[in-house]
């Protein structure tokens, strides 16, 4: 009888899967590495900043962390560089439905289709994360201050984003 796997190792050889399916067909506009490369739940990515969005050339640099029972739990995404955006909390952590847990939301706000499900993979979360940078949900925002900026300044809010564009060119 062979042993069974456990959840921690099934999650392991699935983020190994996606991160080699990720080297060999890679996504424009993204790149993705380990952290450390004994540790296969921490993952290092940096996200260019769409073309023709108020991000275009920016590299943003974020920790993607994955919990020990991925995919049936979202991993949580925090940006290392600075950037301003409705979405993202002022510590960096990133604010979207697919990262949310499984279910209904409790504050009624997003229906259980859009929160996340265990069939989306890394891909699938930058390419929302992308998304995001071209299109702020002010709705429901993660930074008030960005999102009221983004409403009633939005000159303001563009020259704050362009810093953080430029910010990120100077680190390279």
């Amino acid at each position: 009888m062979e042993p069974q796997a456990t959840p921690r190792s099934q999650a392991s050889l699935l983020l190994q899967k996606q991160l080699k399916d990720l080297c060999r067909n890679p996504i424009e506009g993204f790149s993705a590495g380990l952290v450390d490369e004994s540790n296969m739940f921490e993952w290092s990515v940096t996200v260019m900043g769409p073309p023709g969005s108020l991000y275009d050339e920016g590299y943003f640099n974020a920790i993607i962390s994955f919990p020990k029972d991925y995919p049936v739990s979202p991993p949580a995404v925090k940006f290392t560089s600075e950037i301003w955006h409705p979405n993202v909390y002022p510590d960096g952590k990133v604010c979207m439905s697919i990262l949310h847990p499984p279910g209904d939301d409790p504050y009624g706000y997003e229906h259980a289709t859009e929160r996340w499900n265990p069939l989306h993979t890394v891909e699938s979360i930058v390419l929302s994360i992308i998304s995001m940078l071209s299109s702020p949900n002010d709705e429901s925002p993660a930074n008030v201050d960005a999102a009221k900026e983004w409403r009633d300044q939005r000159d303001q809010f563009k020259k704050r984003v362009k810093r953080c564009v430029r910010m990120t060119q100077e680190m390279l």
